[in-house]
């Protein structure tokens, strides 16, 4: 059975916005994918194994980091991240 994907937004905003799915590329074959830390505790160590399993496919990645968990990335740094990566895998803990 197939259910819908639901998506929580932890901004804690009080009216959700709904957002639409970006479209998923067919293959990651030359794509450049962008791998966010945002700074939790040992968040580092699950996406160093995203990174050594995409790099394994022969996948380019870059790896960016936000300074604090507590607040959204900066602007200068998402957008630096929207020049250099065609898709970024955002890793969350807790």
């Amino acid at each position: 059975m197939n259910r819908p994907t639901v998506l929580l937004d932890p901004t804690a905003e009080l009216a959700p916005v709904a957002r639409a799915l970006s479209a998923r590329p067919p293959s990651l074959d030359g794509k450049r994918v962008g791998i966010l830390d945002i700074s939790k505790a040992r968040g580092n160590v699950f996406l160093d194994r995203v990174d050594e399993l995409l790099a394994g496919r022969g996948i380019t990645v870059m790896r960016y980091r936000k300074p604090t968990f507590t607040r959204p990335a900066p602007a200068v740094l998402v957008q630096q991240i929207a020049a250099e990566v065609d898709l970024v895998v955002e890793g969350l803990a807790d």
